[in-house]
């Protein structure tokens, strides 16, 4: 097939553009300052980058969730650690189904740390909060908190047992 440099163009520029929408999520108000993934895209992008994650999980009619939109998004905190996470974020239809994400509960919001293969780090839990509900985190506070000891876990972490 005989390709002119104008084909060749727009197929490149097509091509962006449909990685440009795939990778697009909505922010669902808790922050477009955030550099969101979906679930499975962000996986990947730990796994590649070697970035610990942090997921997300709310739904649109929580009221909850509708709290902590507004703090989040203005957590200058957050933002800074983020630089250092693969943020993901779920909602409504795109829960995740694994289990992994459920372990006291499919109460929302839910914010899990994974580390770059995409297990789940092992003691990360909202410190400040009711133990029955590990991973639920009404602040910023205990999210910085979370972020900070799941960024001390994957420095402790050997290299060898990165690798696996």
């Amino acid at each position: 097939m005989l390709r002119t440099p104008a084909l060749s163009a727009t197929l490149v520029l097509l091509a962006l553009l449909a990685v440009f929408a795939a990778a697009k999520v909505d922010d669902a108000g808790f922050g477009s300052k955030y550099s969101w993934h979906s679930l499975d895209d962000g996986l990947l992008a730990a796994r590649d980058s070697g970035k610990p994650a942090m997921v997300l999980i709310h739904k649109s009619w929580c009221g909850a969730c509708k709290a902590l939109k507004p703090q989040f998004a203005a957590s200058s905190a957050i933002e800074k650690l983020s630089q250092q996470f693969v943020m993901i974020i779920a909602g409504d239809d795109d829960e995740p189904a694994d289990q992994k994400f459920a372990e006291d509960g499919k109460y929302v919001p839910r914010i899990y740390f994974l580390d770059s293969k995409g297990a789940v780090i092992e003691g990360i839990k909202n410190e400040q909060g009711n133990p029955n509900y590990k991973h639920f985190y009404p602040t910023p506070d205990g999210i910085v908190a979370s972020m900070s000891k799941a960024l001390k876990a994957k420095r402790a972490r050997p290299a060898s047992q990165e690798e696996l």
